[in-house]
């Protein structure tokens, strides 16, 4: 039987944040993913790092949370951010007594806002309604959900945490009220693995009371479905929201080349319910237009979903599950031993990708303490990508374009070398196998290579693989070749296609109009006639 002091179970923000934090610390940890890292709730959100002018007004506690580590994340995981900042936008349907509340929450929660003149505003984001009537700016910024997943775990890695991906955790081991250790399942090659250990974090999500159902514990945790749009460009250069309490369809992020409008609320019975409905589009692509009056002359390349995981007290109004929005932002840590009387074992729910780093703080701590381990956080002082030396970062700019190199920079670190080393030995390497996201056939190759890597999907939560304006039209086909160089690893390479080209349609499919559909035809001919892929 493996052993480690903790396992951690959840491979999302909030998982390797806790995963990072505990191997700063010295505590011998190892986090079990059902999944690739990044692959549930972590990655399907808009991208958004909050300033906290969101909750001002409603949620106090959470825009507190928020700004403090919006302030944070800009110093430690800049790589991972655009600092594109943010407006919020007073239209006349909405509600002009408001604005001063949300001032006055503002400055409560110590959100810098500044009031820009109409003129400014619609010279900066000229396709921005014209019939505002206030427009504020915040420190709003953007992030990348799977950089920052991904930085967190190498950061925890060379501090000697462990983690392992495709792990399922069937069940806990509970001997005599006291937390032992857990049961996995490795859903690659079906091997079963128990882990001794003396505590164990629930970081799961949306899927945290499914785990300590396993003992029989009952956890209150909503599920809460969201629903948002991609489009091919970026409408607007900084994260624009609507002044009014949050509601449906409110929120424009700009990402890279594109922009993503957020997001709908519905309560789901599972976090399997993730699927975009044709209403829910077309319910926000009519409250975009508030915003951005020519919305729907501009091309949506995919809608997606992701559930969010609420913690509900049992001290709530009644029927406030019904409604999403009605839930605090704010996190919760769940101490078993006080609420169930079984020792070892913590859950940590709710909360936002913005307090990721927070959360993990707070569990982090707890595990301490019950383990005697005096260590401080040092997770808000330590940037979490490693010093590029100018030497790699020189030979990037030499054999790659601009954009490309400054790319994979960004996804590898230092990581970077070993690729560049590729490319010098055999520059045909250097082409992008992915030009709509500039990564090269010498990256993927790496990759697709490395143990962590199991699928193409997983190739492409690293490097946003077929992610752009094609959704793997081209890309997806020239990846194939270096598959089957880990032949050994992967399915049948028939199957593996299938498997990431219908995972792209499952977000096209609800918004096949326009200029979408006519590409959507062009992409499936090319995989069933030329390469005879059959449209089952």
């Amino acid at each position: 039987m493996t052993e480690y002091q903790v396992v951690i179970v959840g491979g999302g923000a909030t998982g390797v944040g806790i995963l990072r934090d505990l191997s700063m610390r010295g505590i011998s940890a190892l986090l079990l993913e059902q999944g690739d890292l990044a692959h549930g709730t972590s990655s399907r959100f808009h991208g958004l790092l909050h300033s906290g002018a969101r909750y001002a007004v409603k949620d106090p506690v959470s825009a507190v949370e928020c700004i403090d580590e919006n302030v944070i994340l800009k110093q430690i995981a800049s790589h991972c951010l655009s600092d594109t900042g943010g407006w919020f936008v007073h239209s006349p349907e909405d509600d002009p007594g408001y604005v001063e509340q949300w001032i006055q929450g503002c400055a409560y929660a110590r959100i810098p806002i500044r009031e820009i003149s109409l003129a400014e505003a619609s010279l900066k984001e000229p396709l921005m309604s014209k019939n505002v009537l206030r427009v504020f700016e915040v420190p709003d910024a953007t992030v990348d959900g799977f950089k920052l997943v991904w930085a967190n775990a190498k950061s925890a890695k060379r501090y000697g945490g462990d983690y392992k991906t495709y792990h399922q955790v069937e069940k806990l081991i509970l001997e005599n009220k006291r937390i032992v250790g857990v049961a996995a399942k490795n859903l690659i090659n079906g091997e079963e693995l128990m882990v001794h250990c003396e505590v164990v974090v629930n970081a799961s999500g949306a899927w945290a009371s499914q785990i300590v159902s396993s003992i029989g514990i009952s956890l209150e945790v909503l599920c809460d479905k969201g629903t948002l749009l991609a489009f091919n460009q970026r409408l607007f250069q900084r994260v624009v929201n609507r002044l009014h309490p949050p509601s449906d369809g409110d929120i424009f992020v700009p990402h890279e080349t594109i922009t993503i409008l957020g997001t709908t609320s519905e309560i789901v019975a599972s976090p399997q319910e993730n699927l975009p409905t044709k209403e829910e589009i077309r319910t926000l692509m009519a409250l975009g237009e508030k915003m951005l009056p020519t919305l729907t002359g501009h091309r949506v390349i995919r809608a997606f979903a992701g559930v969010r995981p609420l913690h509900q007290e049992d001290s709530e109004v009644p029927g406030a599950a019904e409604e999403g929005r009605e839930v605090s932002r704010t996190f919760a840590l769940i101490d078993h031993e006080v609420q169930d009387g079984v020792q070892g074992l913590v859950s940590i729910v709710g909360g936002k990708f913005t307090t990721y780093r927070l959360m993990a703080e707070k569990v982090a701590d707890w595990v301490a303490k019950r383990l005697g381990n005096t260590v401080p956080c040092l997770t808000a002082k330590e940037n979490l990508g490693p010093e590029i030396p100018e030497s790699i970062r020189k030979q990037a700019l030499r054999l790659l374009p601009c954009a490309a190199a400054e790319k994979m920079l960004e996804r590898l670190g230092t990581d970077a070398a070993k690729v560049l080393a590729e490319i010098q030995s055999d520059p045909r390497k250097g082409q992008m196998l992915c030009e709509c996201e500039m990564v090269s056939f010498a990256e993927v190759e790496k990759l697709a290579s490395d143990e962590d890597t199991h699928h193409l999907a997983d190739i492409r939560r690293r490097t946003r693989l077929g992610m752009g304006t094609c959704q793997g039209a081209f890309c997806t086909y020239r990846a194939l070749p270096l598959l089957w160089q880990e032949k050994g690893k992967y399915d049948s390479l028939q199957d593996e296609l299938k498997r990431f080209i219908n995972q792209r349609w499952k977000g096209i499919r609800p918004v096949l109009w326009g200029q979408q559909l006519r590409e959507t035809e062009l992409t499936r001919a090319i995989y069933t006639n030329i390469l005879e892929l059959n449209e089952s």
